[in-house]
């Protein structure tokens, strides 16, 4: 068993499987990068040249650029969560990949939403997935905080989470509206993104601890 990283001495701790947080943080860049870049291979160049022919493409814009803004809140969130963070284990990295699983289907759900200009039961879908997500990337915070000889700053910077957890019921309250107003589920997820535009400086006052 791979010596802990972090660990006074580097003794090995439970569920060590000698994956270094930097490792794991450029793996995790790497996921994001490509669900990225799959989405924006679903946008198409118009067939005509006129300004008219781009009127079509409007629903998977907007697809586009919801989840784009969505996953870039998870990838800055979860950058600052690595980088405060002093050690990981093996049960960090399993629960790493179960958020990276939940944000590898937004490409599928981005899709779906446009391609349907916005139908009732895909965009309660799409909210599924963003409610899904947003519980993984909660059991990822508790495992990191939960991992031996992490430094106390990371819990004092989570706090009590309150915009994490506001964001996983918004999503959860878009589901059932979604199957009958779209358009105020889809207000919903934009609200939620407009919610993080707010730097949230915990993390930075964490290290500067």
């Amino acid at each position: 068993m791979a010596r802990g990283e972090g660990q006074p001495g580097g003794a090995a701790q439970p569920y060590d499987v000698g994956v270094t947080k930097g490792r794991l943080e450029a793996f995790s860049d790497g996921v994001f990068a490509i669900i990225i870049t799959i989405m924006v291979l679903e946008l198409r160049p118009p067939e005509g040249a006129g300004l008219e022919d781009l009127s079509p493409l409007w629903p998977t814009f907007v697809s586009y650029s919801l989840s784009f803004a969505l996953l870039g809140t998870w990838w800055a969130n979860h950058h600052h969560l690595l980088h405060t963070a002093k050690t990981v284990n093996g049960l960090v990295l399993w629960a790493n990949l179960h958020l990276l699983f939940w944000l590898s289907l937004f490409p599928l759900g981005t899709a779906w939403i446009g391609e349907t200009h916005f139908a009732p039961f895909p965009v309660a879908a799409y909210g599924t997935l963003l409610s899904l997500a947003g519980v993984a990337y909660y059991t990822l915070v508790r495992a990191l905080i939960r991992t031996p000889g992490q430094t106390p700053a990371l819990a004092a910077a989570v706090g009590r989470d309150f915009k994490g957890k506001l964001s996983t019921v918004m999503f959860l309250l878009a589901i059932p509206v979604a199957l009958v107003w779209p358009a105020v589920a889809l207000a919903i997820y934009v609200a939620v993104v407009l919610l993080w535009i707010v730097p949230d400086r915990r993390m930075e006052r964490a290290l500067a601890e």
